[in-house]
């Protein structure tokens, strides 16, 4: 593969994203934004959405509440006929801060890194644009 290609949304988690007691998100909801990165990255390669087809791994490393901000990304690895691997990182980069008022936030200077997943994606040839 000549160029990296690579997708990156950045939103905020909301209370209505909170799952859990002390508005704690749930880890799906990072899966939730690597298929829409993944989407993107196949937009972007192929002209369609394709379909998400299998996670090979993923893991769940720290902690998402309401008010903090996900910055998910994502690349594609590997180009098959059909296929397309990615790569996926979510990381927290503003952290809300409950503990010193409703409004309070603290910009990372270094991203925490919330979860990581590789997976496989197909783009059907009678689909493909690009």
């Amino acid at each position: 593969m000549e160029e990296k290609i690579t997708s990156t949304l950045r939103l905020r988690m909301s209370a209505k994203d909170a799952h859990y007691g002390g508005n704690l998100v749930d880890g799906a909801h990072m899966v939730h934004l690597f298929g829409d990165v993944a989407t993107e990255l196949l937009i972007k390669y192929d002209g369609d959405e394709g379909l998400f087809c299998a996670y090979d791994n993923v893991e769940f490393l720290a902690p998402v509440y309401a008010g903090d901000y996900i910055e998910a990304y994502g690349e594609i690895t590997k180009i098959g006929n059909t296929s397309r691997k990615m790569s996926f990182e979510a990381r927290k980069v503003i952290a809300a801060r409950p503990d010193i008022s409703a409004s309070a936030a603290d910009f990372l200077e270094e991203p925490i890194v919330v979860a990581r997943a590789t997976g496989t994606c197909v783009t059907p040839k009678d689909c493909k644009r690009k």
